[in-house]
């Protein structure tokens, strides 16, 4: 093996690279929060935008290590997602840099990049690597519960629409008021206050909001509507909310399981690096040996 890519190798996976890069992003995150106070911080300007090129030019000599690292197959720094995912951020920073009129008018995107530069702190701490990788593992399975989810809405958002629309027009008056209404119940956000006004009758004392906002036709549902509140929260956030928790759990089983092979797989690797680097010095020594008995 060349010892020029294994010379960046070993630098790529050393574990003082490694926090040296992890100590770059939270200074990264720092620059650009105290970059927030705007003129606040208007004499410090020259100075964070210094800092900020230093931060822009370590992450791009990471790239370029990491890229020399795979020798003769510099691309193969791609099949990494989170690899690709640094190079972009860090070419479009740079795009940004070289094309002030492109930052001018994208200057949004722009801002988004430098902040999103923060989040690189994941693919170096190895907890939080697996936690997005659990996520992005349980993305189909909530895609599932998400249309379960939906369909529950639907269904209890046209019985209220039905059942509660002449005494509560305010929360249940239409479709969209009464799927708006649930997503706040299903949050348990005041939930027990849209159950009262059905409960009791939108004109009631305590809990009701009169006439001039909407009540025209109080109609209490009593038992009715508490059943029908009551069975919502405990479909919607106590059902669904443990199935959320299942995939998840399920999914970092998957997520460690892969880590686990993942590591595996980079152990053989660096095994056999280091059996090559082991075998072309043993053919040196053979071959001073081989000189070494041919001047005797």
């Amino acid at each position: 093996m060349n010892t020029f890519p294994l010379f960046f190798k070993k630098i790529a996976d050393s574990s003082w690279f490694n926090n040296f890069i992890m100590a770059v992003i939270l200074g990264a995150g720092v620059v650009v929060g105290i970059q927030t106070y705007g003129e606040q911080v208007a004499h410090m300007k020259e100075l964070l935008w210094a800092l900020d090129q230093i931060i822009l030019f370590i992450f791009l000599v990471e790239v370029i290590i990491k890229m020399a690292a795979e020798g003769n197959r510099p691309l193969r720094y791609f099949r990494d997602p989170w690899n690709v995912f640094d190079f972009s951020i860090v070419a479009v920073c740079y795009l940004a840099l070289l094309f002030p009129e492109v930052e001018g008018a994208y200057v949004a995107v722009f801002r988004l990049a430098r902040v999103l530069r923060v989040f690189r702190i994941v693919r170096t701490v190895p907890k939080l690597r697996l936690l997005v990788n659990t996520l992005l593992k349980s993305i189909p399975s909530i895609g599932y519960i998400g249309i379960l989810l939906s369909v529950v809405f639907y269904i209890y958002a046209t019985m209220g629409v039905f059942l509660f629309r002449d005494n509560d027009p305010v929360h249940f008056g239409n479709l969209q008021l009464s799927l708006l209404s649930l997503f706040r119940i299903v949050t348990l956000e005041d939930w027990t206050d849209i159950m009262y006004i059905n409960m009791y009758g939108c004109d009631h004392s305590i809990w009701g909001y009169g006439m001039a906002e909407g009540c025209t036709d109080p109609h209490p549902m009593g038992f009715g509507a508490a059943l029908y509140f009551v069975t919502f929260v405990l479909v919607g956030t106590m059902i669904v909310l443990n199935l959320f928790i299942g995939v998840i759990m399920n999914s970092m089983d998957e997520a460690k399981r892969d880590a686990r092979e993942e590591a595996d797989r980079l152990g053989g690797v660096r095994q056999q690096s280091l059996q090559e680097e082991l075998e072309r010095v043993s053919d040196e020594l053979n071959k001073i040996r081989s000189q070494v008995d041919s001047l005797a």
